[in-house]
C-alpha cells in the first residue's frame, strides 16, 4: 500500500458481535489500520505492544484494551513466545438496542476522551473477567432455543464488568511512561477540528516543538505523515456523514475535499466500497 493510502479498514463485522479466542506461535503482524466497529483486546499470554492513536501500551496478561471504531492502531508482536488473546468485535448499535440507556459503551467513550485505552484489573477483577469470558465463549455455536438472547445476555454481563473495572481503574497513573503523549494535544486538535483548516505549524507550536521535529515524531508514533493522518480521519468523518443521510458530494465538501473525483477514489480505496454503496448499507 502506498504512503498516500497508508491506513486501511481491516476486518468486517456482519453480525452483532464476534468473539475470537486465538493462540499461535507466529502472531500476525499488521500495519496501522482501523475498524468500523469497536474492538476489545484481552491478552492472555505473550508479549505484544499495542499502539493506538500515538500511544503505545505494553500489555500484560489479562490487560483489557478498548479500541473505539476508527481509532488507528497496530500490534507489535514478539514472535518468539506463544501469543494467546481474546478479541471481540462489537457493533455498538446492537448493544444500544439490546440494553437501551444502560451506558454499556461508556467505557469506550471514556477511553477515547482521556486518550488512554488500557485497563489493568486487580486480582479479583481478573477472576471475574475469566468467568465472564468463559460464560460468553460457551454460548458460541449454540443453536438451541433462545441462543441469540443468551449470547446477548452474556455479552451484557461482560460489558457491565468492563465498565465497573473502568470506573475503578487507575492503570493510566501506573503506566504513564508507556504513553506517547507528546503529540496528544495535536491528535485531539485534529479530531476536534476536522472540518476546519489545520496548520502543521500551529500543531507543532501546540506541542512545543519545531515543525520538523513534530512531523518526524508524529510519523514515528502514528505510522503516517500528518497530512495523511488528517486525510484518513476526514474520510472516516465523511463516511459517517454519508451514513447519516448527507449526500456524498456535500460530505466531501464538508470534510475539506475540493476535488470530488479524488475524494471518490480515496474513499473507495479506504473502505473498499463507493460512497453511494456505503450510504445504502
Amino acid at each position: 500500500m502506498t504512503e498516500r493510502y497508508k491506513y486501511s479498514n481491516d476486518g468486517y463485522l456482519n453480525e452483532d458481535f464476534r468473539l475470537f479466542h486465538l493462540k499461535d506461535s507466529s502472531g500476525q503482524e499488521k500495519d496501522f489500520h482501523f475498524h468500523e466497529f469497536d474492538k476489545i483486546v484481552i491478552l492472555i499470554s505473550g508479549k505484544v505492544d499495542y499502539t493506538v492513536e500515538g500511544t503505545t501500551y505494553k500489555l500484560e496478561p489479562w490487560d483489557i484494551l478498548l479500541v473505539r471504531h476508527h481509532m488507528i492502531h497496530k500490534a507489535a508482536i514478539d514472535l518468539s513466545v506463544p501469543y494467546e488473546r481474546i478479541i471481540i468485535y462489537l457493533d455498538s448499535a446492537y448493544v444500544e438496542r439490546f440494553a437501551p440507556e444502560a451506558g454499556l459503551m461508556d467505557c469506550f467513550a471514556a477511553a477515547e476522551k482521556r486518550r488512554y485505552c488500557l485497563m489493568r484489573p486487580d486480582a479479583g477483577g481478573v477472576e471475574r473477567l475469566k468467568e465472564a469470558l468463559e460464560r460468553l465463549e460457551k454460548t458460541q455455536g449454540d443453536e438451541l432455543f433462545g441462543a441469540q438472547l443468551l449470547r446477548g445476555t452474556m455479552l451484557v454481563q461482560l460489558l457491565v464488568l468492563i465498565n465497573r473495572i473502568a470506573l475503578s481503574d487507575n492503570s493510566r497513573e501506573k503506566n504513564t511512561s508507556e504513553s506517547g503523549g507528546k503529540i496528544a494535544p495535536a491528535l485531539s486538535y485534529i479530531n476536534e477540528n476536522l472540518t476546519r483548516e489545520l496548520s502543521i505549524d500551529d500543531m507543532a507550536a501546540m506541542c512545543y516543538m519545531s515543525r520538523y521535529y513534530f512531523m518526524r515524531l508524529f510519523k514515528t508514533q502514528t505510522g503516517c505523515t500528518v497530512h495523511n493522518y488528517i486525510r484518513q480521519k476526514r474520510l472516516v468523518l465523511a463516511a459517517r456523514l454519508i451514513r447519516e443521510g448527507m449526500s456524498a458530494s456535500a460530505a466531501a465538501a464538508e470534510c475539506g475535499f475540493s476535488d470530488y473525483s479524488a475524494f471518490h477514489r480515496a474513499f473507495t480505496k479506504t473502505f473498499r466500497v463507493s460512497p453511494g454503496k456505503i450510504k445504502k448499507q
